[in-house]
C-alpha cells in the first residue's frame, strides 16, 4: 500500500536519502538538521549503491539501497530543495551538468507500506560508469560498507602479542 510519507509536506514528496545526508552524518547536520519534520528507516528496490569518494552513487539497477525518508519542515521545503539540489549538482531535469538526477521513485518504509519519494541516482554518464568500473557496496547500505571489518581477536600465544609475559 502507498502511503504518504509520515509527516508529508505540502509543499512536495520527502527525500530517501542513502550516504552523507543520512541522519547523523556530515550532510545531514550541516544541511538538514532542524529543518526535517520526520526522519524514519526506508529501503529503495531496483537500485544499486557504489563506493565514491568520501560518498556512494545509486544507480537503477537489480538491488536494494538502505537509507532514510526524510521529510522537510513545510517551512523549509524550499530551502532543502534548494540546497540538497546544490550539494548533488543536480541543475535541473536531463541537464548534461548534472553529476546527480533527482527523480521520483516508491521506496519501502518498515511494516510493509510504501511512499514516493525523491531520490538523487547518479546522472546517465556517471551511471554508465560506475555499472562498467564502478565498485559495487556489497548489501546496499553505506554506513555498514564504509565500516572496517572487525579485527579477529588475537591469540595470547601470537607471535608479538601485547598479552605476553
Amino acid at each position: 500500500m502507498t502511503t504518504s510519507a509520515p509527516g508529508a509536506s505540502e509543499a512536495g514528496p520527502p527525500f530517501f536519502v542513502y550516504g552523507t545526508l543520512r541522519p547523523g552524518e556530515r550532510y545531514h547536520l550541516r544541511l538538514l538538521r532542524g529543518r526535517t519534520a520526520s526522519e524514519a528507516p526506508a529501503r529503495l528496490p531496483g537500485a544499486v549503491l557504489y563506493a565514491g569518494p568520501g560518498y556512494p552513487y545509486a544507480t537503477e539497477g537489480d538491488g536494494v539501497v538502505t537509507g532514510a525518508l526524510i521529510t522537510p519542515r513545510p517551512e523549509a521545503y524550499g530551502e532543502v530543495l534548494r540546497v540538497l539540489d546544490q550539494l548533488e549538482e543536480c541543475h535541473g531535469p536531463d541537464d548534461p551538468r548534472n553529476m546527480y538526477d533527482r527523480v521520483e521513485r516508491t521506496v519501502e518504509l518498515p511494516g510493509g507500506e510504501t511512499a514516493r519519494a525523491w531520490v538523487y541516482l547518479a546522472a546517465a554518464p556517471l551511471a554508465r560508469e560506475l555499472r562498467a568500473h564502478g565498485t559495487p557496496l556489497p548489501g546496499g547500505d553505506w554506513l555498514t560498507a564504509r565500516r572496517p571489518a572487525p579485527a579477529p581477536p588475537r591469540s595470547p600465544s601470537a607471535r608479538g602479542s601485547a598479552d605476553r609475559a
